[in-house]
């Protein structure tokens, strides 16, 4: 039986992330951009040979995808994606419609507004996203209802802009109260050090962070800036646009979600994930690295190894968001692994690398790196690697929005688009705090120190 995810994505940034994924993941289970069918001439859709007349990329395809149809054959149904589309206004309903598979989504799960955000959090969390939340929960409801077994829900935003910030954070709240019992998980990019889109930006990344530190159950942070340094230094792309950037983030999606998408050696689903990798309720962000990143010129020309993989994917170079291993310590890892590969030689290179960064790993926790082995490689290259780590290092990242948001409501600056939406400003004080919280939290987690083993004879009294 499947176990279902209902995606969401938010806001235009979200949409945009959202859209290259699906068409990341339709090429990997070699469904057709406009029809949802299977495609049977291409190189993915031939027979496995395990008998059942079935190739492997179709085995989970329902955890995605919704089948439409009657036949039992997998590969003769049309596959609709399980995704709800959402914004406060109506230009980006139109953008997703146009693009390559727009045709493929559902028509009633589009739920837009027509007035926007305008850049303000508390206009996408109270005023207009109030008006569409019902809305876009009843969409939710139909999907989830449409499911066997539902694992959970997947949310694509950002948090510096008016929508993906409010409303997304909005939805999350939402969907904690109504399905408690889901996993939640969101990617969620950041605003980036240097670039800012927005004045107003620190105000709506901490207000969203506060959110996303109470409802989500994982967050993957990506900044802009990092996408940015990964096209111009690794993949020789002079001057990337956003589709490009957007292209990785679909990517490494693909790889973080790949175990609950293909059979594999060690598999694994998003519980799971987050049980190895969350050991304090609050600090459940993670930062992503992919390997191989090359562009499409290079791809079929480079030929890959795992010690090329693990070594490329633990490189900061290929880090996401804008931290060093050098700033915090890694408190637990997952490691997904994609093509034919021996799991004693991933075992191998993954120890190599754990012996020689020995002192990037937190003592207190013994096994603190979670291996996954996926057996279908990603379209791109024979194989790839996918890094997910909990860090103390993303500290930072909070101590910068931390430090924005000050020196703005340290004078009350644009204070007033905020609280003219009925937002209290005792909303803003306990969102700072919590930010510092996690920030102390964080440090305190880096600094612990293993204890000295206890004398045998206490050992002793625990046993009786």
């Amino acid at each position: 039986m499947p176990r279902e995810i209902v995606h969401c994505q938010v806001g235009q940034c979200g949409n945009q992330i959202g859209n290259c994924f699906w068409q990341k993941l339709l090429d990997e289970h070699a469904l057709k951009y406009t029809t949802g069918i299977f495609d049977t001439e291409s190189e993915r859709g031939k027979d496995d040979g395990d008998g059942d007349g079935e190739p492997n990329v179709l085995e989970k395809v329902d955890v995605y995808f919704k089948q439409t149809g009657n036949t039992e054959k997998k590969s003769m149904s049309k596959w609709v994606p399980r995704s709800v589309m959402v914004d406060l206004e109506p230009g980006t309903s139109q953008v997703i419609k146009d693009s390559v598979c727009g045709t493929l989504f559902k028509p009633d799960n589009f739920v837009f507004g027509s007035s926007g955000a305008g850049n303000n959090w508390a206009k996408g969390h109270y005023t207009e996203g109030a008006e569409l939340i019902g809305d876009v929960m009843d969409k939710l409801r139909q999907e989830v209802e449409g499911a066997d077994c539902l694992q959970g829900f997947q949310i694509c935003h950002s948090i510096g802009g008016g929508t993906g910030s409010g409303f997304g954070t909005l939805l999350l709240l939402k969907i904690k109260d109504k399905y408690p019992d889901r996993m939640n998980t969101s990617f969620s990019v950041f605003p980036s050090p240097k670039v800012s889109d927005t004045v107003v930006e620190p105000y709506n990344a901490v207000l969203s962070s506060h959110q996303l530190t109470e409802n989500a159950d994982s967050t993957f942070i990506i900044d802009n800036e990092a996408l940015f340094n990964i096209c111009v230094k690794k993949m020789g792309v002079k001057a990337p646009n956003f589709e490009q950037l957007n292209s990785l983030i679909g990517q490494v999606i693909c790889g973080v979600t790949s175990s609950l998408r293909f059979p594999g050696q060690l598999n694994g689903d998003i519980r799971k994930l987050n049980v190895n990798l969350v050991p304090f309720p609050r600090l459940h962000f993670f930062l992503c690295s992919q390997a191989p990143l090359l562009n499409e010129d290079s791809s079929d020309k480079s030929s890959l190894s795992v010690k090329e993989l693990v070594s490329g994917m633990y490189s900061p170079e290929n880090f996401f968001a804008n931290v060093g291993m050098d700033d915090g310590k890694v408190i637990a890892c997952s490691m997904v692994f994609r093509g034919q590969l021996s799991s004693q030689e991933v075992d191998k290179r993954v120890k190599e690398i754990q012996d020689k960064n020995e002192n990037d790993f937190v003592e207190w926790i013994p096994n603190n790196v979670k291996v996954s082995i996926v057996n279908t490689p990603p379209t791109t290259s024979d194989m790839s690697a996918t890094f997910i780590c909990n860090a103390t290092a993303l500290k930072g990242i909070f101590q910068r929005l931390h430090t924005q948001f000050r020196a703005m409501y340290k004078r009350k600056a644009y204070l007033h688009w905020y609280t003219g939406e009925g937002m209290d400003e005792n909303e803003f004080k306990e969102a700072a705090k919590n930010m510092s919280d996690l920030v102390t939290e964080y440090q305190d987690k880096q600094d612990v120190v293993l204890d000295e083993p206890e004398d045998e004879e206490d050992d002793d009294d625990d046993d009786m």
